[in-house]
């Protein structure tokens, strides 16, 4: 199977081929796969916005935005039109240097992330051995630029802000990896790529969402609090804390933690779609689907059709994840910070490590089942 590995392969090969030097291609395959990263994750965050719009306006029988484009669909390009030209502006008493660098801090290992999200068989931009790890290593350091922010905009709330950021980072972190783990010790690799494809070949029945029910909650709930979701959004609850850590912040450097926020809530619905939905792969095997209309496998129509059907159940699965997320911010009631905070070390964290231990038992004990 081909990956993005092969992909970059390709691509310098045929530029080769046209005459260009070896160290010439390569140079041009660098920027490619990062600037398709912001395009595909900034397109991500205008739809993830549109919706939370229309579908928090339908729970609260609204009609949302229409007059911007047909259904609304450029407002938030509107928004980001607004925000780009508001005047930024930096407290007097601040620490300019670190009140610019948080906001950078919190976007840019979002976006890093999206390196390793698989959104097809050989829609890859770099299949990464120890992808998931990277994703994890990553995702820690946000927390540092909520921080960092809070701190440098002298202001009192703006500091309680960042340190509650930074504690529920902590506190949701260790759960949220102990229950990837399960996964990657079932699948006996970090790679993305293999996660998928140990999940694949029994359609629905294989998808890692059976054989972790516990995990897959537990992955849901901490990835909703590592995003600052509602119930989880206390480090910028408004009715405390004014807009906690953003409370200085306007312009741009307030629309880079907006793109955060909504970036990491598509890349951890995609994560989600890739370690339990069986991420590219059909609720139905696309081979038994082949069988049964007594098409080849080496059809060429046929690998056209499965490439195309396997970008689009990943983003189908993944936006079912972001509309349920939405549904959430509008049902379910914010929490208090002793209650989050006891639900991660008190709940969340031997739950998962119970689920752990399981999954390694079983492992041993049903290794064809478990991917011994």
């Amino acid at each position: 199977m081909n990956s993005g590995i092969d992909l970059r392969a390709s691509f310098i090969e045929s530029l080769q081929s046209f005459g260009v030097p070896p160290g010439a291609a390569k140079a041009l395959w660098m920027p490619l796969p990062m600037f398709l990263m912001i395009i595909g994750a900034t397109v991500g965050v205008l739809v993830t916005v549109w919706l939370e719009r229309k579908i928090s306006a339908s729970v609260q029988q609204r009609i949302g935005p229409e007059y911007a484009g047909p259904l609304g669909v450029l407002q938030p390009v509107a928004d980001g039109i607004k925000l780009v030209f508001k005047e930024d502006i930096v407290p007097a008493k601040s620490d300019p240097f670190l009140f610019t660098l948080g906001p950078i801090l919190v976007v840019i290992p979002v976006f890093l992330s999206y390196l390793i999200i698989p959104f097809g068989q050989n829609m890859i931009i770099t299949d990464l051995g120890m992808g998931i790890f990277v994703w994890i290593a990553l995702s820690s350091v946000v927390p540092i630029g909520l921080l960092m922010a809070g701190y440098a905009s002298n202001n009192k709330y703006s500091l309680i802000g960042g340190l509650r950021a930074a504690a529920q980072s902590i506190s949701y972190e260790i759960p949220l990896a102990l229950s990837v783990l399960a996964v990657v010790m079932m699948s006996n690799s970090l790679s993305t790529i293999e996660i998928v494809e140990q999940q694949a070949g029994y359609g629905i029945l294989g998808w890692n969402i059976w054989r972790q029910p516990v995990g897959f909650l537990i992955f849901w709930i901490a990835a909703l609090a590592e995003c600052e979701r509602l119930p989880f959004d206390l480090p910028e609850a408004e009715e405390e804390l004014v807009a906690g850590y953003q409370t200085e912040y306007s312009g741009m450097k307030f629309a880079l933690f907006f793109l955060g926020s909504y970036v990491n809530l598509v890349l951890s619905s995609l994560l989600f779609a890739v370690l339990y939905l069986g991420g590219w792969e059909f609720p139905v095997p696309l081979s038994q689907m082949a069988d049964w209309f007594g098409v080849s496998p080496n059809n060429s129509w046929l690998q056209l059709v499965t490439a195309s059907l396997g970008i689009t159940m990943t983003l189908l699965k993944a936006y079912f994840l972001v509309f349920i997320a939405i549904l959430l911010r509008w049902t379910v009631p914010r929490v208090r910070i002793d209650q989050l905070l006891d639900l991660g070390w008190k709940f969340l964290l031997p739950v998962s490590l119970v689920n752990l231990l399981i999954t390694a038992g079983l492992k041993l004990a049903f290794p064809f089942a478990f991917g011994g």
